[in-house]
């Protein structure tokens, strides 16, 4: 628990404009004479410069909001001989809260929120949080005045709010005392972080926005940006596809680079064909940089328009026109990536110069497939997965060494196993298929992050923990602004029971892809559920709209109501779930969520689920124990017998069990086979084709209103139907 002082300039592009030497000049005198003394005496430390922004750490509360009127006091007394347009004016805004330290960093929504009320401050005026007034008000003879609770950006709960009537503030003379010997050695702590950016970077680093440690260039130092969707200048509305793949190739490219933030595909799209200006962009993506163009393919030539903005001034830092040959084309995009690297002075390492000279593939006509492809595989439906999956292929025959064309493919398969696509391949035939396509991208590219982060995946539904996560954060480190490797990467920290690290990653997540897929904040909510932050779970899910939300999505709903007992929600949620599909139930839950290295995980998420009111087994049957079957009798059943009856529904099956344990089954749903055993006076079954290949037990009960010729003498409730069933003669 620290109090954190946020500060930045008023103006300070508008003044940067006006005179650059002559506002760094008066920032240095500041320095010399005002600001760092001051916060040396009041015992701050400055944690962060970030353009013409700091976030300043004190121990005391009491010290920080001092420190902050004595700035605003004597900056203001110094103005009073300057003209208006050449004043330097700074808003400040002050918070006691948690912080999570990190090195000598700090970052959380204690920071994020003295950096948010740094934006509601007036110019040159001191915002603080109930927090620091609660500490505050009765220990410095100042005036406070209320602006009551205030919802601040990306904070949870509402925040109170305070201002510093300075006009009245008056610091007690023994504190001025105490404090003002050590002016005449002052550093100004902004004027350095303006220093830093003209020589470390020409365009300078992005400022404090308003979003604290938030804020994307706060990374670390990076700059941050964003590709825009090129737009398709062509006549012929088919070659927008072209567009968007060279899009998608200059994200993949500079995300690679480990010197910059780069956002996530998803973020970037969801502006394609609407309007905004770049300022109002870059806010929303959270960004200094972006880049945006044009393209038109016309045959064999393709021209290209792209120029580097500075989204902080609108200025362009780098723009050109090619006309290049279609043939001509990655060494197109090669010299467009060292363009922007050279224009944001990134030094790149050997390993990222070697992945991005990376030629993907000689066969421009793979590679025609391979883009096709690529914008088909983010539309998860069936119709489109299967499309992408076709494309896929078609660019691995043109190329067989084409790596990139094998890793999409591996995605693609493991979003049918995923998503249940039964219909486009078998679990099992998915299941391998993903495994041999990620294996030939990494023998082809063994950096290749998305061939990785599939490994990761398989890996963990095997599971095999250890090695899930060594594949998945190699998947990390391969491509360090991916946010479906950093996704992957909190996947399998989930399953492998490290929460926390998770949650990190998830976070990351929506740093890298500020405007994600809903699924991605539904799975948001359900790392926060297994962190046990509830209802910040129920905050994260409330970014996706009804119609959007996944099964998922509904499941961590219906838990983390329930864990809140909050009961009516977390029954409409069960509801949603079988209204969505009528099947689901508890104990097929646990067979498909088996991969769960912690049992206490497992339980967090069926208990929930069952307090919720989701049934146990299928349409909720529940069989008495007296007609309840023990191991011999089920015996004698599947002894070489042959089982003829219908489902819940009254669609007809047949099950074929032979004495070495085969069993063939045939219904509406077309033909499973697999083994069966007994075990515990349960009927066990395994099928490839079903539950990941996992074994799904299940008790056999007589139906006490059934008979022979209704072919309903005896039941089974398993993980996706319930069974009505005769022995045949």
């Amino acid at each position: 628990m620290v109090a954190i002082l946020a500060a930045d300039v008023v103006g300070y592009s508008r003044l940067m404009a006006l005179d650059e030497t002559g506002t760094l000049s008066r920032l240095k005198a500041l320095r010399r004479e005002i600001i760092e003394p001051l916060i040396g005496g009041y015992h701050g430390r400055v944690v962060k410069l970030i353009g013409d922004g700091a976030l300043v750490e004190f121990a005391s509360v009491v010290d920080a909001v001092a420190c902050a009127v004595e700035i605003q006091g004597i900056v203001a007394r110094q103005n009073l001989d300057l003209p208006e347009d050449i004043r330097i004016v700074f808003r400040i805004g002050i918070n006691l809260g948690d912080v999570i330290i990190d090195g000598d960093d700090f970052y959380g929504d204690g920071v994020n929120i003295a950096a948010r009320l740094q934006g509601l401050s007036d110019p040159g005026g001191i915002a603080i949080s109930g927090t620091t007034y609660d500490q505050a008000h009765n220990k410095l003879g100042l005036i406070f005045k209320s602006l009551g609770e205030q919802r601040l950006k990306n904070i949870p709960d509402p925040v109170r709010v305070y201002r510093v009537l300075l006009e009245q503030a008056t610091i007690t003379r023994e504190s001025r005392s105490r404090r003002w010997p050590v002016i005449g050695a002052a550093v100004l702590f902004l004027a350095l972080a303006a220093v830093v950016a003209l020589t470390v970077w020409p365009q300078a680093i992005a400022f404090l926005r308003g979003d604290g440690p938030d804020t994307v260039d706060s990374a670390a130092g990076k700059p941050s940006i964003a590709v825009l969707p090129f737009g398709d200048l062509s006549d012929d509305p088919a070659q927008d596809y072209f567009a968007e793949g060279l899009t998608d190739d200059l994200i993949t490219d500079l995300s690679k680079i480990s010197g910059l933030l780069v956002i996530g595909r998803n973020s970037s799209f969801s502006f394609k064909d609407r309007s905004f200006d770049i300022h109002e962009i870059a806010e929303q993506l959270n960004v200094r940089y972006v880049v945006e163009g044009s393209v038109r393919r016309e045959g064999d030539s393709v021209r290209i328009n792209v120029q580097l903005i500075d989204a902080k001034t609108g200025s362009n830092i780098w723009a050109e026109r090619y006309d290049r040959d279609y043939s001509k084309l990655f060494a197109l995009q090669d010299e467009v990536i060292g363009q922007i690297v050279e224009a944001l002075s990134i030094r790149l390492t050997a390993g990222e110069k070697t992945q991005i000279a990376r030629l993907p593939t000689q066969n421009l006509e793979a590679y025609d497939f391979y883009i096709r492809a690529e914008q088909k595989v983010y539309a998860i439906d069936y119709k489109s997965l299967g499309e992408a999956l076709s494309l896929y292929q078609n660019a691995i025959k043109l190329d067989p060494a084409f790596a990139d064309a094998y890793s999409g493919y591996a995605r693609a398969t493991v979003d049918v196993l995923g998503f249940d696509f039964q219909r486009l391949m078998l679990s099992a035939v998915a299941r391998q298929r993903a495994y041999e396509a990620a294996g030939r991208a990494l023998v082809l590219n063994p950096q290749s992050s998305r061939a990785y982060a599939v490994l990761g995946i398989l890996q963990m539904l095997d599971s095999e923990w250890d090695e899930a996560l060594v594949s998945v954060q190699k998947a990390v480190a391969f491509d360090p602004n991916s946010a479906e490797a950093e996704l992957n990467l909190a996947i399998v920290l989930t399953y492998a029971g490290q929460n926390p690290a998770a949650l990190a990653a998830m976070e990351r997540v929506l740093q890298l892809d500020p405007k994600p897929r809903a699924q991605v904040f539904d799975y948001y909510g359900f790392v926060l559920y297994m962190n046990g932050q509830y209802e910040k779970s129920l905050q994260a899910l409330s970014q996706v709209q009804p119609e959007e939300r996944s099964d998922l999505g509904l499941e961590t709903l219906a838990m983390a109501n329930a864990r809140l007992g909050r009961m009516a929600e977390a029954h409409d949620a069960v509801a949603a779930i079988l209204k969505k599909i009528p099947v689901q139930n508890l104990a097929g839950f646990r067979v498909v969520y088996a991969h769960h290295r912690r049992q206490q995980d497992l339980d967090h998420r069926i208990d929930a689920l069952r307090l919720a009111g989701l049934p146990e087994r299928c349409f909720d049957f529940r069989g008495r124990d007296e007609d309840r079957l023990d191991a011999s009798a089920i015996r004698a059943l599947a002894d070489a017998r042959t089982w003829v009856g219908h489902q819940y529904n009254g669609a007809p099956f047949v099950m074929e069990l032979s004495a070495n344990g085969d069993f063939a089954m045939s219904s509406q749903n077309g033909i499973i086979a697999g083994v069966f055993t007994l075990e515990n006076n349960l009927f066990c079954t395994r099928s490839s084709a079903t539950l990941l290949g996992r074994k799904f037990c299940a008790p056999v009960y007589r139906n006490p209103q059934g008979s022979s010729e209704k072919r309903d003498e005896y039941v089974l409730p398993d993980s996706v139907a319930v069974w009505y069933f005769s022995v045949s003669p």
